[in-house]
């Protein structure tokens, strides 16, 4: 097999506002937390619910987007590469978290949400190449 793919898909709620910080680079960057929730129903037929929490990082438009419009709550759907982070806790225990790098996100929360529309707002990062109209294959 040529090459390698890291992506990862994930539909979940924000556990808490976005952090924004700019780099001495001059980079933004925007973190948060999202909470995946998962039911299945174990041997004895009792629903189980387990919750995986991630800890998203977006850069630059995507991240000053992400903090103007993103609040503790809302429901996204984030899309990027998976990026673990490895570390020992004050006990000396190993710990990893699950880390998320966006490259795309869409909320799923709208301001019609409340009168029980769905509106999605989907923010892209921008292509490297423009494609003109004349290029589609349809």
């Amino acid at each position: 097999m040529a090459g390698s793919l890291n992506r990862i898909t994930i539909i979940g709620n924000l556990g808490r506002d976005p952090e924004v910080r700019v780099t001495p680079s001059g980079t933004t960057v925007a973190t948060f937390s999202v909470a995946v929730n998962e039911k299945r129903r174990d041997a004895d037929g009792n629903m189980q619910e387990k919750t995986l929490w991630f800890r998203v990082s977006a850069f630059n438009r995507l991240a000053e987007t992400c903090a103007q419009y993103l609040t503790k709550g809302a429901s996204v759907y984030v899309e990027g590469r998976l990026d673990p982070q490895e570390w020992t806790d004050t006990a000396g225990a190993h710990r990893v978290t699950l880390g998320i790098v966006a490259s795309d996100l869409r909320m799923l929360d709208g301001r019609d949400a409340a009168e029980g529309e769905a509106a999605t707002t989907r923010v892209d990062v921008p292509s490297r190449e423009p494609v003109a109209v004349g290029d589609l294959p349809f």
